[in-house]
């Protein structure tokens, strides 16, 4: 019998958003929570948001979050009643929670020994064949010899899919398209699966070639009753790792839905389940679904679900965990609406989605409300670290239907503005954009299959408009320079307390209505624009022109509180451009770091550098001209300590990025004092180097 435990404390053995997941729930209902850190999450939002914290070790995951027994040591001293895994990292380690079970913790999740079932694909597969569940056609048993295999391999017919038995994430696995292709990749595929998982087991099962990835949320309590609560579509997927999530899965009918929810619970109760569970299945393009695979617990894309249902399945967890009924029954389980999540991570879709780090130099949410909701534990100059997933957030969204949710989550990923590192959100823009998409007609090949049209700048777009919006944006960074240059002036000559000297304006300055400016800007593809660019005063307002290839841009605008309110006209052919008539007046949101800027365009980022091409005479504004433009390693020193240079004189090199940054100084001096050594790494900010200005004194940069 099941004895019912109020939980007072909880400790959460995982980082990142889920934690902060978890306390969040945690704390409407009472509970106190602990949070647990290694040495990259010292100062990390979960850590922030618990009642208290305790330090595990280093960052590496071996170090850390993985160290079970230290864990437990943590959860007896805080005082802890309970431990809930998230996901990763420990959430589906049997042993973890029987050592738990042991210990008299309660372990916020299934049983050891439900764990421990689903733990081997292949046993799961004979499992949930003995209880009814429809399984695609394979060979899951255990006698593993060549001859047997390609013997079942040929009665099974083609094309298969050989995999490991243990482990995932597309490691050891393999299509085979014909009977003679079978062998090799036979002993591929268990080469790679000893190599990943220590466990040569595989099986084989029909290769379903356009099949989607559907899912169905099932909870279960210790008294026998388990639901359904909604089912899900994952299909879109890049490596095996889900992209965009949306509930209810489209285009399902009712009658499908409840045979795929019937199937759910009897997967779940064949082991006796307790807690929060995933069934997923592979839906053929005829209706059929086959069986694939049972996650014991959490899943990340668990608030698709949550915005459906209205339900919250963290305080679901923590009522059946403190021994409490179900607070729902299957006929009282109500759908409403649509939701989309998708997962914004740091990465380079462009180059393969190679995962990004470093510092997060900027950071603009969407509004949250009803229909927007954000899951993060990242926040503006946190540093992204290579040591776990890069994972920013989850943005979900809800609403009445399914385009209405679609076109909700479209302009929620155009509000949102990250620069610092590489990101995803242009990639998932074109994704929820897509033709297809929006009809709902896809498979788990989505990505595979329209991957031109969806990585890349504007490239639902013809190449006429992607190189217009390139030349916008190179317009836009000139006009976004020039308004800066003049809020600079201004707060140079309030400082030199002479607001009327002509020295407070910006470089070009003339003492008649027109002036030139020299701009030259380093854009993402490392090119360095030089631009020209003429001013004139019109009704005590400056106007711009500057020629962009063949186009010859007028502007005017300002920038106010992180946004550049602009107004944009090309010269037609009779060479005028009247900006009062045909103008486009625009608001771009602007972010700056040191030298470098970027400009937000709906869901497209536009990275640029300032280069200092000339200096203004009698600037006095000359701080924070030498500090780290962000974080990297001290290459070199191009002059020693005691030497005289001159304005522009490059005196050190580091490295970010794997690009070399050249320090120059702003004045023309004497170098007092370098602060760190070549090879030395350094932050963004820091001061690197001290220069004696040559007639005022000393400064620091």
């Amino acid at each position: 019998m099941f004895s019912q435990s109020l939980i007072k404390k909880l400790l959460i053995a995982n980082r990142g958003e889920i934690a902060c997941r978890i306390i969040k729930t945690a704390k409407s209902m009472g509970v106190r929570t602990v949070a647990l850190y290694s040495d990259a999450d010292v100062n990390a939002r979960h850590v922030a948001l618990a009642d208290e914290s305790f330090y595990l070790g280093g960052s590496a995951p071996a170090d850390s979050y993985l160290k079970a027994d230290l864990i437990l040591d943590i959860a007896k001293k805080s005082g802890a009643q309970a431990i809930h895994p998230g996901y990763g990292f420990l959430s589906e380690n049997a042993e973890f929670a029987r050592k738990c079970e042991q210990a008299g913790v309660i372990f916020v999740g299934p049983t050891a020994d439900a764990i421990d079932s689903m733990g081997s694909k292949s046993a799961a597969k004979e499992i949930m064949g003995a209880a009814s569940v429809p399984l695609v056609p394979g060979y899951h048993g255990d006698a593993q010899d060549d001859a047997l295999l390609v013997k079942e391999a040929n009665k099974m017919g083609f094309p298969l899919l050989i995999k490991a038995a243990f482990g995932g994430g597309g490691k050891g696995m393999r299509i085979v398209e014909t009977s003679d292709q079978v062998l090799e990749n036979i002993h591929s595929a268990r080469r790679e699966a000893t190599s990943s998982f220590g466990n040569d087991k595989l099986l084989m099962e029909r290769y379903l070639r356009q099949p989607r990835h559907v899912e169905v949320q099932v909870f279960a309590d210790n008294y026998g009753n388990c639901i359904y609560l909604s089912d899900r579509d994952c299909s879109i997927q890049r490596r095996h790792q889900k992209v965009v999530e949306e509930a209810p899965a489209p285009g399902l009918s009712d009658e499908l839905r409840v045979e795929m929810g019937e199937a759910a619970v009897a997967a779940a109760k064949a082991i006796d389940y307790r807690g929060a569970g995933t069934i997923e299945f592979l839906l053929d393009t005829d209706n059929s679904f086959y069986f694939m695979e049972m996650n014991t617990r959490l899943q990340v894309e668990h608030p698709v679900t949550e915005m459906v249902t209205g339900q919250d399945l963290v305080k679901w967890q923590l009522m059946v965990a403190s021994g409490s009924h179900l607070p729902l029954k299957q006929d009282e389980v109500r759908i409403h609406g649509h939701s989309f999540e998708v997962r914004i991570y740091a990465e380079d879709p462009q180059n393969d989605f190679l995962p990004a780090s470093g510092k997060l130099n900027f950071l603009r949410e969407p509004e949250q409300s009803k229909f927007v909701r954000i899951d993060s534990g990242i926040r503006e100059n946190d540093v992204i670290s290579n040591f776990y997933d890069p994972m920013i957030s989850k943005l979900i969204v809800w609403d009445e239907s399914r385009p209405r949710a679609l076109q909700r989550m479209v302009h929620s990923l155009e509000s949102y503005q990250i620069s610092g590192l590489k990101h995803n959100i242009e990639f998932l823009a074109n994704i929820t954009e897509h033709k297809a998409f929006r009809d709902a007609n896809f498979s788990t090949d989505f990505i595979e299959r329209y991957g031109d049209e969806l990585i890349g700048r504007s490239p639902l777009l013809s190449q006429e408009s992607a190189s217009n919006d390139e030349q916008n944006s190179l317009a836009l960074a000139a006009l976004y320079q020039l308004c800066a240059r003049k809020v600079a002036a201004k707060e140079c000559a309030v400082n030199s307390h002479d607001p009327y000297s002509p020295w407070g304006t910006v470089s070009g300055f003339r003492l008649n209505s027109t002036s030139t400016h020299q701009i030259s800007l380093l854009d993402d593809n490392h090119e360095v624009q030089h631009l020209e660019v003429s001013e004139v005063i019109i009704a005590d307002q400056s106007v711009y022109q500057v020629q962009i290839d063949d186009k010859t841009y007028v502007l005017k605008g300002e920038f106010i509180d992180e946004m550049l309110h602009a107004e944009i006209a090309v010269k037609d052919d009779n060479n005028k451009a009247a900006i009062k008539a045909s103008g486009h007046k625009v608001k771009v949101p602007v972010s700056q770091v040191e030298e470098d800027f970027t400009l937000f365009i709906n869901t497209t980022s536009y990275h640029y550098r300032a280069i200092q091409t000339e200096l203004v005479e009698e600037q006095e504004c000359l701080e924070d001209k030498l500090k780290a433009p962000m974080n990297g390693t001290i290459v070199t020193h191009l002059v020693n300590k005691g030497d005289t240079v001159t304005a522009g004189q490059g005196l050190m090199v580091m490295e970010a990025m794997k690009m070399e940054y050249t320090i120059e100084s702003p004045f023309d001096g004497v170098v007092s004092a370098f602060f760190f050594e070549p090879g030395e790494l350094v932050t963004d900010g820091t001061i690197l180097v001290e220069v004696e200005l040559a007639r005022t004194g000393k400064e620091k940069a």
